[in-house]
């Protein structure tokens, strides 16, 4: 029997070139104008599971392989965190690429929770589950999850982070 962790440290990445693009705009004259603009980035999404999971961070990139890697190793190497959701970037357009990033990197895929994901979205969505890329896996001891972007996606998700992430960790001896 392994224990289950408690306390889990979650970081939130949502993956998204025009909420990135948002956040880096040059048409602000001021900070205050930038505070506000930050302020206006409709990230649904981000937002749920950051208030959901209690995540001690959140950021945004682009659809960009090389900068999902990126953040993903850096916050890693760099912060104290247990799990790292990323939301946005699993669907099947060319702009997708947040698996193919996570492919590059993940040590051990978790491909239970891509199984168990679909069928819970196959029940709410029907057949259109089957464009869902979402995946799991281990990169250094810590559990990667990559889900849609839409809000009923990662509520659907949040039902399987929640009550197995602990269990995970458990597992890996944490």
């Amino acid at each position: 029997m392994h224990k289950v962790v408690k306390n889990i440290k979650y970081a939130v990445i949502t993956v998204s070139d025009s909420r990135y693009n948002l956040l880096i705009s040059r048409e602000v004259e001021n900070n205050l104008e930038m505070k506000n603009k930050i302020k206006s980035i409709n990230d649904e999404s981000g937002s749920l599971l950051t208030r959901e999971l209690n995540a001690d961070l959140y950021t945004i990139v682009p659809d960009n392989k090389e900068m999902i890697k990126g953040i993903v190793e850096h916050i890693v190497d760099h912060f104290d965190v247990d799990c790292i959701v990323l939301t946005g970037g699993t669907g099947i357009s060319k702009r997708d690429n947040t698996v193919e990033a996570l492919k590059d990197i993940i040590e051990k895929e978790l491909d239970g929770f891509k199984v168990i994901f679909q069928q819970m979205s196959y029940e709410e969505v029907g057949l259109s589950a089957m464009l869902s890329r979402a995946m799991a896996g281990i990169y250094k001891d810590k559990i990667i999850y990559a889900i849609p972007g839409s809000v009923n996606a990662c509520k659907t998700a949040l039902k399987i982070i929640k009550k197995e992430t602990g269990h995970i960790l458990g597992h890996l001896g944490r």
